[in-house]
């Protein structure tokens, strides 16, 4: 008997149920109308399987969906129409590669009798996307759909996780096929999970078994890897320090002893300078960006380098290693943990101590409780944690309000941080907050940007009006572009070229769209605004006044060396 015949576009519909998809978000156009007429009857009454939301442009559908498999660890899906609505994703598509965020977007296209014709709306997407995405590809008939949608979402969620782009050309959404599902669970020539290497287990159990100053990185890895809990059996028993990376901030609990803080360029003084001084240096599911080496010729000279990280392409790549442990770190942990001795390193953990009181009393008292003058970034921040203790989503914006929100906020449940690391996107905050609010319903979303970066996605009040999202929008307003203002300051002779912003009236605008506004001014209202905003059911926009010329520090400079950040600095 023959099997069911279905359009592409319903194949679509059932490939993405099978994939168990729950949450789309997208913005409908000419080339994928087949697509979103399908959509409908999945989105209503007893069929309803999907929840659509609505973006108000397609670059917050990217980041939208990011959000939601930051903090849910599902694949984020988006579904855009051809052209500018599949090339507007692109930004939010290369944001995910260089984060390792798994998402799926499925673009439409024109008919395949009209490609290369400079047809309305027509653009080589897959050739756009190839170099940012782990696998582009082209569905030119809807036999072709349960296939390709199965292999994206294999090769999307697998091994290091990345974005997918899937071309679908109008002919292969309307034409119709049998229904047939498949499942992809093999693709020839990828490895995503490489088989571990007992040799580089064994060297690098025996050097940290030897190691009286050793020193763990702790990156984002752990957290895509879901090994909390054997990175916590790993560092207790040997006894070691960590430091986090921006993005593996919640891989550790924040209040854990062996915590000593963030990495890289704002990152914690001790954190920094005591890379310079460990014998052993560990780093686990972390890249070695430039913002957490500085000079790399000088980074970690004398230590013992292991490294491990799923993807071998990462392995000697910015900072040659001495011992490469490749494949997933909930394998490689506990692999490496039975043949560590139980050891302490009670000295070595006290020495960050000294380090960590001199950032404390020189930085971070002034930052959250200065004594007078303006509302500071810091204290915003830090009366904001207090207030959700630990347990909140962190979302943030790119700038100043990323570094000093991602330094204050306290982050004691894993997938607690969602923020735009190696691509640093202005913009990606309000949007990534949405997506975050639908993949972690239960938790308060907390989303701080600067007024810049709020600016760009703006319109994404729109889709929180609409979806009574209860985003919680921290707006850090000092009326500048803050970062570039202050690398201004420091390197190119205190001049402001085009930094200073003149703003809207945000309380209008917020008015506009329905949501609960309220600006802080006096720092001895600042605490009861914080509470009223989160006690208020919903989205709420708290705008707050800070300083104009504030300055994130700890900085280590462009061009320097770890261990040359400044607590203070030089103008």
């Amino acid at each position: 008997m023959a099997n069911e015949m279905i359009t592409g576009a319903e194949a679509l519909m059932r490939a993405l149920q099978a994939e168990e998809v729950n949450t789309i978000f997208g913005y409908p156009g000419g080339a994928i109308m087949p697509v979103f007429d399908s959509l409908y009857h999945y989105t209503r009454g007893e069929n309803k399987c999907f929840n659509h939301v609505l973006v108000r442009h397609e670059q917050a559908a990217a980041h939208a969906a990011q959000g939601y498999a930051r903090v849910s660890g599902e694949v984020g899906v988006c579904l855009v129409t051809s052209g500018p609505g599949a090339t507007n994703t692109l930004t939010g598509v290369a944001d995910a590669m260089m984060d390792s965020t798994p998402l799926v977007v499925i673009a439409g296209q024109v008919g395949v009798g009209a490609l290369g014709t400079d047809a309305f709306q027509e653009v080589d997407l897959v050739g756009l996307a190839q170099p940012i995405t782990k696998w582009a590809y082209q569905i030119r008939r809807p036999e072709d759909v349960a296939w390709a949608v199965s292999r994206a979402f294999y090769i999307a969620r697998s091994g290091r996780p990345g974005p997918v782009v899937l071309d679908f050309p109008k002919n292969a959404q309307t034409h119709t096929c049998e229904w047939i599902g498949v499942k992809v669970e093999h693709v020839r020539s990828y490895d995503p999970y490489p088989k571990l290497n007992d040799e580089a287990i064994q060297r690098a159990a025996g050097l940290i078994n030897q190691a009286r100053r050793p020193f763990a990185l702790i990156g984002q890895g752990v957290e895509l890897g879901g090994a909390h809990h054997e990175l916590l059996e790993f560092l207790e028993k040997a006894d070691i320090p960590a430091g986090r990376t921006l993005l593996g901030l919640s891989a550790l609990p924040g209040n854990h002893r062996l915590n000593m803080g963030m990495l890289g360029m704002h990152g914690s003084y001790a954190t920094n300078m005591k890379t310079q001084e460990c014998d052993v240096l560990i780093a686990i599911g972390m890249r070695f960006s430039d913002r957490v080496t500085g000079l790399p010729s000088t980074y970690a000279k004398q230590a013992h380098i292991i490294h491990l990280d799923i993807d071998r392409a990462e392995i000697d790549k910015n900072i040659k290693c001495e011992v490469p442990v490749v494949g997933d770190c909930k394998m490689s942990l506990p692999a490496i943990t039975r043949l560590l001795a139980k050891n302490s390193h009670t000295e070595w953990i006290d020495s960050f101590e000294t380090y960590r009181q001199m950032e404390d009393e020189q930085v971070i008292q002034p930052d959250i409780h200065p004594a007078e003058g303006p509302l500071l970034m810091g204290e915003v921040v830090n009366v904001v944690a207090e207030a959700t203790a630990g347990n909140a989503v962190l979302v943030n914006d790119v700038g100043q309000n990323q570094m000093i929100s991602s330094r204050y906020f306290q982050f004691l449940t894993k997938r607690s941080i969602v923020t735009s690391g190696g691509f640093g996107t202005m913009g990606f905050g309000l949007p990534a907050a949405v997506g975050a609010a639908f993949g972690s319903p239960d938790r308060t979303i907390c989303c701080f940007m600067g007024d810049g970066g709020f600016q760009m996605s703006i319109q994404e009040l729109g889709t929180i009006m609409e979806q009574q999202a209860p985003v919680k929008m921290i707006l850090l307003n000092n009326n500048y572009l803050g970062n570039v203002r202050q690398w201004q300051d420091l390197m190119f002779g205190g001049r402001r070229s085009f930094t200073r912003m003149l703003n809207p009236h945000y309380a209008d605008i917020a008015k506009g769209y329905g949501i609960p506004y309220d600006v802080a001014i006096d720092r001895k209202d600042l605490a009861e605004k914080v509470a009223r905003m989160l006690r208020t059911d919903g989205p709420y926009l708290l705008e707050c006044a800070i300083k104009e010329d504030e300055d994130i520090v700890p900085m280590t400079m462009p061009g320097k060396s770890v261990d040359e950040m400044q607590l203070a600095l030089d103008y």
